[in-house]
């Protein structure tokens, strides 16, 4: 599968700015990077299962930077393809139709994580 690598260069370049400029002038902002952080401890489930599940939710509201996030993290916190591929058929069944279009951007991002030879984007 042939990836759009800019795109999704260019989602994380763009989340990384705007991350920079908001933790430095929102406390709104900060607060919900804080809620993020707790909510993906592991608890009752692990990290991998809910990054899971937010890529599957969001497939179903085609949140593009969304699922280029969760499906990295997925895979950072040692989701296999088959799962990653798995967590997109359940938002396709989630949202019908539309989520087979949703999945496309879904499943790009996953051979871009999984195959690329260059080096990996720093995210932070």
């Amino acid at each position: 599968m042939k990836t759009n690598n800019e795109s999704i260069r260019n989602i994380v370049a763009q989340r990384k700015k705007a991350h920079k400029f908001y933790r430095e002038n929102s406390k709104v902002y900060q607060a919900f990077v804080e809620m993020e952080q707790r909510t993906y401890q592991d608890g009752a489930l692990e990290k991998k299962h809910k990054e899971l599940i937010a890529t599957g939710i969001s497939v179903v509201i085609n949140c593009e930077s969304c699922m280029e996030w969760h499906i990295k993290q997925a895979i950072d916190s040692g989701a296999s393809q088959e799962e990653v591929i798995e967590a997109i058929e359940v938002g396709i069944e989630m949202s019908g139709g539309p989520g087979t279009v949703s999945a496309r951007f879904a499943m790009e991002v996953l051979d871009f994580y999984l195959h690329q030879e260059n080096e990996r984007i720093d995210l932070t």
